[in-house]
């Protein structure tokens, strides 16, 4: 009688890894590990685990130890983090920016704990090359934003660019009908970094609060506050005020400025008792 048994599968033949993939499977591990949890709570045999090696082989391409490892994987956090940044200079910018936040609160949401860890600091695997990693992710994430008000920023942005061969944000077009980008000056700037560290802030604390309220809403807040501290920077900046007019043209009423002033002119309105009267005619 013939055994109806099933053949067992044949075995998976096996292909040994190059030196970058092996590199790259060890720092999604050590990545996974990481988002989740603070640094200082990982071990090299829990990422050797994680990645099913051994801990002699995450030592051949890490001998650093830990240290490496978790700058190497800040590094590769930090490249998906500044693409989150990265949306083409097509539609209104305030739509553009809402779609940055959603990459961004996305990668917060996925990344909880090492993200807190990250920019509260006191990790003991925090350095100097930590430190320049992370105002890397700041510097890149506002110049992308000014990109999409028309504007260049931080010219130290520029050493980056000759090393990678890539254009700089500043460097492309705010729109498809832009004429291109003008540095931008020192309110301007000192706004939109500004804005960039409310960003961060707020994150942080929506993490404390259970992420509440909901990313969505969360998003909407973030792009009003920018519209707000533009509007506010105009008022006493020419340049800001151009750019700003400029962004205005771009809008339309069903987008997030459009929105805005629906709800703000009515609360601004009530407030027309504070202006100076105009002085009577003679």
């Amino acid at each position: 009688m013939k055994s109806t048994a099933a053949a067992p599968p044949p075995p998976r033949a096996y292909r040994r890894l190059s030196v970058e993939e092996r590199r790259a499977q060890l720092l999604v591990a050590a990545l996974g590990l990481f988002a989740h949890r603070a640094p200082d709570e990982v071990s090299l045999d829990e990422v050797a685990v994680a990645a099913g090696v051994s801990r002699p082989l995450v030592y051949r391409y890490f001998p650093g130890g830990r240290q490496q490892l978790y700058e190497a994987a800040l590094g590769s956090a930090a490249d998906e983090l500044k693409l989150c940044f990265t949306e083409p200079p097509v539609g209104p910018p305030t739509e553009r920016v809402a779609r940055v936040l959603d990459r961004y609160l996305r990668f917060v949401d996925e990344h909880d704990t090492g993200f807190s860890a990250l920019l509260r600091g006191g990790s003991v695997v925090e350095t100097s090359r930590t430190t320049t990693i992370v105002d890397g992710v700041r510097r890149a994430a506002a110049e992308e934003i000014l990109s999409h008000l028309g504007r260049i920023g931080d010219t130290d942005t520029d050493a980056g660019k000759q090393s990678t061969g890539k254009q700089s944000a500043g460097e492309r077009t705010a729109g498809p009908q832009s004429t291109r980008a003008r540095s931008a000056g020192p309110r301007l700037r000192m706004m939109v970094r500004s804005w960039i560290a409310a960003v961060e802030a707020a994150s942080l604390i929506w993490l404390d609060e259970g992420k509440q309220p909901p990313a969505a809403e969360l998003r909407g807040w973030l792009v009003d506050h920018l519209i707000a501290l533009l509007a506010a920077t105009a008022a006493t900046d020419e340049e800001t005020a151009s750019v700003v007019r400029d962004l205005l043209a771009l809008e339309n009423p069903q987008g997030p400025a459009g929105r805005l002033a629906e709800l703000v002119i009515p609360v601004v309105a009530d407030a027309a008792h504070l202006l100076t009267p105009a002085p009577a005619a003679d």
